[in-house]
């Protein structure tokens, strides 16, 4: 398979009909071997236009719904960013070629696995920090940040992440119930509060860190 084709046709034919319109995102997304962000088993589906499952019930976001999360979290160069639930990396990578300093946070130990060997080919060395922690508390030991991505779906916003979004900064997620009907949403901190604002609609798999717990059943 031509992967550099591959990522040329997916930047003119997925992204740019999508109203992604950031020079540095398509560049980024043009440049990066999005097959290195996969287990072998799965790189053919690097650029289709889908989701590519993971294990652990995680998946790979769908091209053009990561170039539009991360265009709207609208990183400026030098910007500090956080990356919630970091997978297999890509999110953070693309970040780091638009110019941020990158904190990924991931707790899987399989998707740290692919991470690692494909940030150290595909980024700058220093430009992805990635932390084994549990990604519903975040990474305050970098805080506060100017983006935040919560890299898929989840049913609100905990306030251990939002409390870590600078004055002024931007954290995007997406909000659903589960079944693949989310809508990804830009929260602002303006005067010490973050308010949220819908954006378009997000079809992404829920992560499993932020299911609510079960409740008791009488």
């Amino acid at each position: 398979m031509d992967y550099a084709d591959a990522r040329k046709r997916m930047v003119d034919g997925q992204l740019r009909p999508s109203r992604v319109t950031d020079p540095r995102l398509l560049d980024a997304m043009r440049d990066l071997p999005r097959e290195e962000f996969l287990p072998r088993a799965v790189r053919a589906r690097a650029y289709a236009d889908e989701d590519v499952p993971l294990p652990g019930g995680r998946a790979l976001i769908a091209p053009m719904a990561i170039a539009r999360l991360v265009q709207l979290a609208a990183v400026r160069p030098g910007d500090r960013a956080l990356v919630v639930c970091a997978g297999t990396g890509y999110g953070a990578a693309v970040l780091a070629r638009c110019g941020a300093r990158v904190t990924a946070v991931e707790s899987d130990e399989v998707l740290l696995g692919l991470a690692r060997p494909a940030l150290a080919t595909c980024v700058p060395a220093g430009t992805v920090r990635l932390e084994q922690v549990n990604p519903t508390q975040g990474f305050a030991g970098s805080a506060p940040y100017d983006a935040i991505l919560i890299e898929g779906e989840v049913p609100e916003i905990p306030s251990a992440i939002a409390g870590q979004l600078a004055e002024g900064g931007r954290l995007v997620a997406v909000l659903g119930g589960g079944r693949r009907n989310g809508v990804a949403v830009l929260g602002r901190r303006l005067g010490g509060s973050v308010t949220t604002t819908p954006s378009f609609d997000c079809a992404t798999v829920a992560l499993p860190a932020f299911a609510p717990a079960p409740g008791f059943v009488f």
